[in-house]
């Protein structure tokens, strides 16, 4: 029996995730409403260059997310400048997907950490 909405039911814990990672701005863009055009904000994308979070072992690996690019959806227009640290302030993430592999990410405002 397949069951429906179980993914209403996965909580995605972001303190977790974002401890022991560090965050690079690499490119921003304006965040559309996919229907209509209009502006809902900023599409902030960073590269992790640094991931101390312990995943685990697949197969006898080290699995890791370094350098994997993640976007940050913010409810307002913002310029951050490119190559600087960053960190999400008050993200709110959902785990989606075939193989539940993919996150989308909002977050409040992002808060430059060097320049």
């Amino acid at each position: 029996m397949a069951l429906k909405k179980l993914r209403n039911f996965l909580k995605f814990d972001d303190v977790e995730f974002f401890k022991g990672k560090r965050l690079l701005s690499v490119n921003q863009q304006p965040w559309k409403d996919f229907k209509t055009g209009e502006v809902l904000g900023t599409k902030v994308e960073t590269v992790i260059m640094q991931d101390k979070t312990d995943y685990g072992l697949k197969d006898g690996e080290v699995v890791s997310n370094l350098y994997e690019k993640l976007t940050f959806k913010i409810p307002k227009v913002i310029e951050i400048p490119m190559n600087v640290e960053i960190r999400p302030k008050n993200p709110v993430a959902t785990v989606y997907g075939d193989y539940q592999n993919q996150l989308s990410i909002t977050a409040e405002d992002i808060e430059v950490l060097s320049k």
